[in-house]
């Protein structure tokens, strides 16, 4: 189970990096052209950027605590911050009639939740 989670969390990880790479560096509107970015016409260029930052920092969250050996609780609770992230994706994609993004987000959560079970759970890094 410790590799699944590690799967998991690796997989979050790419996801998180990859927009926040997107959301930081992409000008809004490359992002708004493309599908699953209508919700960028929406909103400022710095609430864009400040939530790639934040995958960003999700990113480095997921797996640089426990690959350090510093503290190794904050992975589970970027986990469990990933799942309100994923929360609020479904309900833009949803609003923008997208149900593959919706999809896709619930999928990111199922994850985020697992590791974040896991890791608070029996498979922490601290037991």
């Amino acid at each position: 189970m410790n590799l699944a989670l590690w799967i998991a969390t690796a997989l979050l990880a790419a996801v998180a990096l990859a927009g926040g790479i997107s959301k930081t560096f992409v000008p809004r509107a490359r992002l708004a052209a493309q599908h699953g970015g209508e919700w960028t016409r929406d909103v400022g260029a710095g609430y864009i950027k400040a939530l790639g930052i934040l995958e960003l920092l999700a990113a480095a969250g997921l797996i640089l605590p426990a690959a350090l050996d510093m503290a190794p609780v904050m992975v589970p609770v970027t986990a469990s911050c990933w799942v309100v992230l994923m929360i609020g994706a479904m309900i833009t994609h949803g609003r923008f009639g997208q149900p593959r993004l919706v999809l896709l987000n619930s999928v990111y959560l199922a994850l985020a939740v697992l590791t974040a079970w896991g890791r608070f759970g029996p498979w922490s890094f601290g037991g």
